[in-house]
């Protein structure tokens, strides 16, 4: 795909982007617009939903780590106002149990960053989300293995730190330094 617009239409479809990265969000909103659609950008979940609401989006581009709310919680929000529009997860933090849920949750696709444009038009103008993509053929490393399973057990308690901690048996100041540490490649 190139830089001209494959939006040609006389309404441009609108897209929310939604990330607390400014600096991403400022590039990837300007690539987008030249694309051929009207982008809103917003740098919370919940500034996120107001904009939403005032002007409903066919397509949103959600992080999924943010300050306050994440991009999973957001997710069926956006749904509620119009159960049609495609949503992008997108993050630095890649899990399969996070790919799963966002899955689950309504969203037609979920990305890695680094992403560019290219990447997260054609994750919002697929068909369908390639899930086996997300499962290695080889087998994972020891501390991929306890990336995923922290994850897992973390979206199973909603993103409560303290009861996700409980549930692993660690003290919370323990996986909280585990959770800001990227995740291990393999």
């Amino acid at each position: 795909m190139s830089e001209e617009a494959l939006f040609d239409t006389e309404e441009q479809p609108h897209l929310l982007l939604v990330d607390d990265d400014e600096t991403f969000t400022r590039v990837l909103a300007r690539a987008m617009s030249r694309r051929g659609l009207r982008v809103s950008v917003a740098n919370s979940a919940e500034e996120g939903l107001l904009l939403a609401e005032r002007d409903i989006p066919d397509y949103a581009v959600l992080d999924l780590k943010m300050d306050g709310d994440s991009g999973l919680v957001l997710l069926p929000k956006l749904l509620e106002l119009d159960a049609e529009m495609r949503v992008v997860i997108l993050t630095g933090y890649s899990s399969i149990a996070t790919a799963v849920e966002a899955i689950k949750r309504g969203a037609c696709n979920y990305l890695c960053k680094p992403a560019d444009a290219d990447d997260v038009l054609a994750a919002l103008l697929s068909e369908h989300a390639d899930l086996d993509s997300l499962v290695p053929d080889n087998p994972m490393s020891v501390d991929r293995l306890q990336w995923e399973h922290i994850q897992r057990v973390l979206t199973e308690h909603d993103g409560n730190i303290s009861a996700t901690a409980r549930a692993l048996g660690m003290h919370r100041r323990t996986l909280q330094r585990k959770l800001q540490k990227r995740p291990v490649r393999r």
